[in-house]
C-alpha cells in the first residue's frame, strides 16, 4: 500500500498504540496532544510514559500540540479521544479536514447527553454523511497491541469502500489483522455496553466469586447487547463476532482492562469518585452504564445487570445487595427475548 498521512486525535494509550500500528505499517503518523510536554517527551525521549510506561515508540511518530499542524493535508484522521470529548475534538479538527479525507474512530462508548453513537457525533459535527465514517473495534488491549501482540479486530462502515481503505490503512501481515464489516450500529453498541459488562465482572471478582459466576455474567451480559443493539437497528451476527463476544471477554477478563479494575475497587468498598481518582484514566463504562440505562428504557429492552450496575454506581446500592437481586430475578427461560 502507498505511503500516506495519518492524523491520530489524541495521544492516550489507544491513540498511541494505534499510532504505532500505522508507523510500523509505513504511513507517517502524526499524533496530537493538547500537553506540550507529552508531546515532548514522544518526540525526544520516544516514550508516552503516563499511558505506556515502557514502550519505546517508533520514529514514524511525530507528536505535536496545534491542530492546524495536526489535520491539515492528512490523508487519514482517527479519533481515539474519549466519548466525552469526541465532538468537541472533532470541532475544533473540522476546519483542517480535506474533505476526501477517510474518517476513522476507535471510541467505545455513548455521548451521554445525546445518547447518539460515536460516527452520528462525527457526522455532525464534520458535516460528514454517518456512511463516510468507520469505526475500528474488536478485542485489543493497547498494552498488547504497543507491544506488537497478535491482534485482530474490525473496522465497521456502511460503506464497503470506506470500511476497505481503513482495513488498508492499519492491516499488516506480522500481528494486526483487520476484517470489514457493514454494521455499524451493531459494532459501536457491542463496544460500547461490553465495558458496563466489564465492569461488572470486575464486581464480582473483587467480591471473591469465582469463574462461575463470571462466565455467567458474561454470557447474560451478550444476551443485554444483544438486545438492545437489536432494537437499535443491529445484525444480530455481530454479536457473535469481534466487535462482539470477542471484545467482550477481552475486557472482562484481562488484567488491563480499566473498567475490569474500576469493577473490582468498587467492589472492595472504594466509592466511585475515589476509584476514578485512582485509575487517572478515562473509565468509559461509567458514562455508558448511565446512557445504556436511559436506552434501555426507550427501546424497552430489558437489561438487569445494566440496571443493578446503575443502582451501584449512581444510587448508592452495595455490590453485594445488586449481586442479590440478580440472583432473585424471577425465573425465566434461557433464550427469551435473547435474540441471538
Amino acid at each position: 500500500m502507498a505511503r500516506k498521512s495519518v492524523t491520530v486525535l489524541v495521544a492516550g494509550s489507544w491513540g498511541t498504540a494505534l499510532a504505532r500500528v500505522l508507523a510500523d505499517n509505513g504511513h507517517a503518523v502524526t499524533l496530537w496532544t493538547r500537553n506540550e510536554a507529552q508531546a515532548k517527551e514522544i518526540n525526544e525521549q520516544r516514550r508516552n510514559s503516563r499511558f505506556l510506561k515502557e514502550a519505546e515508540l517508533p520514529e514514524g511518530i511525530t507528536a505535536v500540540t496545534d491542530m492546524e499542524a495536526a489535520v491539515s493535508g492528512a490523508d487519514a484522521v482517527v479519533f481515539v479521544s474519549p466519548s466525552s470529548a469526541t465532538r468537541e475534538v472533532a470541532r475544533a479538527a473540522r476546519p483542517y479536514l480535506r474533505r476526501d479525507a477517510l474518517i476513522v474512530h476507535a471510541t467505545k462508548g455513548f455521548e451521554t447527553d445525546t445518547l447518539k453513537r460515536m460516527s452520528v457525533v462525527l457526522s455532525e459535527e464534520l458535516n460528514r454523511p454517518t456512511e463516510e465514517i468507520v469505526d475500528l473495534s474488536g478485542p485489543s488491549h493497547a498494552e498488547e497491541v504497543i507491544d506488537r501482540h497478535p491482534t485482530t479486530v474490525v473496522v465497521a462502515s456502511s460503506r464497503l469502500d470506506r470500511a476497505e481503505a481503513a482495513q488498508d490503512l492499519f492491516m499488516n501481515d506480522s500481528y494486526f489483522r483487520v476484517y470489514t464489516n457493514s454494521d455499524i450500529i451493531g459494532v459501536e453498541t457491542a463496544g460500547a455496553i461490553k465495558n458496563i459488562i466489564a465492569l461488572g465482572a470486575g464486581l464480582s471478582d473483587g467480591l471473591g466469586f469465582g469463574d462461575n459466576a463470571k462466565a455467567a455474567l458474561i454470557t447474560r451480559g451478550l444476551a443485554e447487547i444483544a438486545r438492545l443493539g437489536n432494537a437499535m437497528g443491529a445484525s444480530p451476527l455481530t454479536f457473535a463476532g469481534l466487535a462482539g463476544v470477542g471484545d467482550l471477554i477481552v475486557t472482562c477478563t484481562s488484567r488491563h482492562s480499566r473498567n475490569w479494575r474500576a469493577g473490582s475497587m468498587l467492589a472492595q468498598g472504594l466509592a466511585l469518585e475515589e476509584v476514578l481518582e485512582k485509575m487517572g484514566m478515562v473509565v468509559e463504562g461509567v458514562r455508558t452504564t448511565k446512557a445504556a440505562q436511559r436506552l434501555s428504557e426507550i427501546h424497552s429492552v430489558e437489561m438487569p445487570i445494566t440496571q443493578q450496575l446503575y443502582k451501584v454506581l449512581f444510587e448508592g446500592k452495595s455490590p453485594s445487595e445488586a449481586v442479590g437481586a440478580l440472583m432473585g430475578r424471577v425465573r425465566t427461560h434461557e433464550n427469551e427475548n435473547l435474540n441471538l
